[in-house]
């Protein structure tokens, strides 16, 4: 088959956006030319949203954008615009509360209409090219819409113009009064988590479950807060069992989208970075309050995965690996869910032979016949999703074997890489090599969080602003609030990691331009997006701590751990004021907002500093180091005091000189500093 002529797409950087450059659609991308063309030609916008891992955004281009006849619908009546979710999260999140303000729903792709002015007035998800699964059918929607807006204008506009009312009511999010955070309040969101906890499978809610890793930090921090050990065991069980379903790749490490059913066995193959780094950062603190050694192994095969298959050559780190993979490489344009990583037991016997192939099988579940039994699409027919069957240790002959099936499983066609890198993203995945650093004492993994957050900064900031998203030697788009706070994030993380105070100033000079941009002086939080872009019909405010944290809840943490390494006020006034602007969302859904209730953790708990002073690379620091990193303490800042320049951001400290033997380990609250202690043991005891 002849590929289509490309369309205008083809001139992008997005690898989604690139997918469809060849589609007969005329899709445009997001900007002034398509605007101005939708206005002069007097036609309604078709916005079709979704990223290039998405299982059904494939689908839909598969059945109705490679369709001449739906394409030609498209072009005479609507002019189309593509947006890539992850390049322009602003767009999304105000198309998508529409959609899920008007259908109940959301998810990608997503496909909405709006007026050549930019407001909605239709919208869902997915559309069949024909009436099926109780949806109408994409062609006749189409149809309809294009007789309505010649027909009967007038009604769309004012519907359109009450939509955008409705969502500047919804997003506007300010301070009532003086929020009362206290005990009671945080409790309340522990017992919505009791409620829909799994004792049986682990996690919360029933299928499809996924890894929330926000509910992770919210509970293992409310473990410690309220000394309550029950909220840490749900979150441990979780993990343990995560580890051991499908959902986990068990040959190659790191950790699939969700799980379908409720035993986190049947997944959705794709790979996202953000779940590496968030998960990585749970088994990390689940290692270090539970002293589970296998929770730390998973920390670092997730970590394995990316430093081998999600990491640029310059060190940033790229965004996905597609749930679809090709079946037979002989026919590369049919692909199937999860078809990389699933066997037939044949194929087992074939690379292993016996009895050892027996072995493998009954340790990790494999059938002859296949073990997939709810299979609604017919793809996993006679083949094995690989499980931990059996509790204990791994037989040192099957921990062979799974690198034999490894090097068998990379011949085949890999799924398909987004490799566009986004810098919020990589924030979260450098904070994640940050804390392995320290937890795991493993070198390679500052490095890696040294070389990602020198590659942003080198590449995608120039002192005034952060850009977005960087691919195939370019940088661009402005950043977000998330883009800011997230890397604001990972460089406290790295100075507390490496003790460069380069990263310390770097951080506080995001956070400041963070504010600059970002931050509601009248009504308190921060806006997700800067002012100026006329594209925009709202400004939004995001609160949801969901697949990744909100950029608000991060900001605040941000706030408060800056107020507390500098003693700068200006920085918790700042954070008090946008948690006020968010407290009736933490009192009536608390569920909803788990970092925001951690950033309302660390505003109640006094300040808390240790202040090693000594040479970074004395054997006595680095085992004082030790000491703290073994256990999990949250609400500290660690800081290093071994020369003037820390000192320069932080007054308080100009008293804490290193000795001329020795390191000295100050351990402070409420900026009231013990007595320094020069052991281990003596350091034990304070932190106790």
């Amino acid at each position: 088959m002849r590929p289509h002529p490309m369309n205008k797409l083809i001139s992008e950087k997005s690898p989604y956006l690139l997918q469809h450059a060849h589609n007969p659609v005329d899709w445009h991308a997001w900007g002034p030319e398509a605007f101005e063309k939708a206005r002069r030609e007097d036609k309604p916008i078709f916005l079709s949203i979704g990223y290039s891992t998405c299982h059904w955004c494939h689908v839909m281009e598969r059945e109705s954008f490679e369709s001449a006849d739906i394409a030609a619908i498209l072009n005479a009546d609507f002019v189309s615009i593509k947006v890539d979710r992850e390049e322009r999260p602003d767009v999304d999140r105000i198309y998508m509360a529409f959609v899920q303000a008007s259908t109940g729903g959301g998810g990608w792709p997503m496909s909405v209409f709006l007026t050549p002015d930019l407001k909605p007035f239709f919208g869902g998800t997915y559309f069949p090219p024909d009436t099926r699964y109780g949806r109408p059918g994409f062609p006749n929607i189409l149809a309809s819409l294009a007789r309505a807006w010649r027909e009967d204008r007038s009604r769309i506009i004012e519907s359109s113009e009450d939509v955008v009312r409705q969502l500047q009511s919804y997003g506007r999010v300010a301070a009532e009064s003086h929020t009362n955070f206290d005990r009671p309040l945080l409790d309340s969101g522990f017992y919505q988590y009791r409620r829909s906890f799994d004792s049986r499978h682990g996690g919360f809610g029933s299928a499809p479950k996924f890894p929330r890793a926000v509910t992770h930090n919210f509970l293992f921090r409310y473990s410690v807060f309220a000394k309550n050990e029950e909220a840490a065991e749900m979150v441990l069980f979780t993990l343990r069992a995560m580890a051991r379903g499908g959902m986990n790749d068990q040959l190659a490490g790191g950790f699939h989208r969700y799980s379908v059913d409720e035993r986190w066995f049947v997944p959705h193959f794709e790979k996202m970075l953000y779940d590496q780094a968030q998960l990585a950062i749970s088994y990390l603190e689940g290692f270090q309050i539970s002293g589970d050694a296998a929770l730390a192994n998973v920390a670092r095969t997730i970590f394995d995965y990316v430093l081998r298959d999600m990491t640029h050559a310059d060190g940033g780190f790229y965004c996905a690996e597609d749930a679809d993979s090709v079946v037979d490489p002989a026919k590369p344009h049919e692909k199937s869910e999860g078809a990389f990583y699933v066997w037939k037991y044949g194929e087992i016997k074939s690379v292993l032979g016996e009895p050892l192939a027996s072995k493998f099988a009954e340790y990790y579940g494999v059938q002859e016949r296949g073990n997939v039994d709810e299979d609604p699409h017919g793809e996993f027919t006679g083949k094995n999703i690989l499980f931990v069957a059996q509790d204990g240790l791994v037989d040192p002959e099957v921990e062979e074997a799974k690198k034999k099936l490894l090097v068998e499983r990379n011949k085949r066609v890999r799924p398909h890489l987004d490799d566009k890198i986004l810098t919020a993203w990589n924030g979260l995945m450098i904070s994640a090599f940050a804390k392995g650093a320290q937890v795991l004492d493993d070198k390679r993994y500052l490095s890696a969080a040294r070389r990602a957050a020198d590659f942003i900064l080198e590449k995608m900031y120039n002192e005034a602003t952060l850009l977005r998203r960087f691919r195939d030697r370019e940088a661009g788009i402005p950043g977000f609030l998330d883009d800011y706070a997230f890397f604001a994030q990972a460089l406290l993380d790295l100075y507390e990691a490496s003790f460069e105070v380069r990263y310390l100033g770097a951080a506080r000079n995001l956070t400041d331009r963070m504010i600059d941009l970002f931050v509601d002086l009248e009504e308190g939080g921060f806006f997700s997006s800067a002012a100026g872009d006329e594209s925009l019909v709202i400004r939004m405010k995001e609160d949801y701590d969901g697949a990744e944290p909100s950029g608000n809840s991060i900001a605040v943490l941000n706030l408060l751990r800056l107020a507390h390494l500098t003693g700068s006020e200006r920085y918790s006034e700042l954070a008090s004021k946008t948690l006020d602007a968010f407290g009736s969302r933490v009192k009536t859904t608390p569920s909803g907002v788990p970092q925001m209730m951690v950033a309302v953790m660390y505003s109640l708990t006094p300040p808390k500093q240790i202040v090693l002073a000594g040479s970074r690379d004395a054997p006595e620091t680095k085992a004082m180091l030790a000491a703290i990193h073994a256990r999990f303490l949250p609400w500290h800042a660690v800081l290093l005091v071994d020369g003037d320049e820390i000192r320069s951001l932080n007054p308080a400290l100009h008293d804490m000189k290193p000795r001329e033997v020795g390191t000295a380990v100050y351990v402070c609250e409420n900026f009231t500093c013990q007595l320094p202690v020069t052991n281990v043991e003596a350091l034990s005891g304070l932190l106790k």
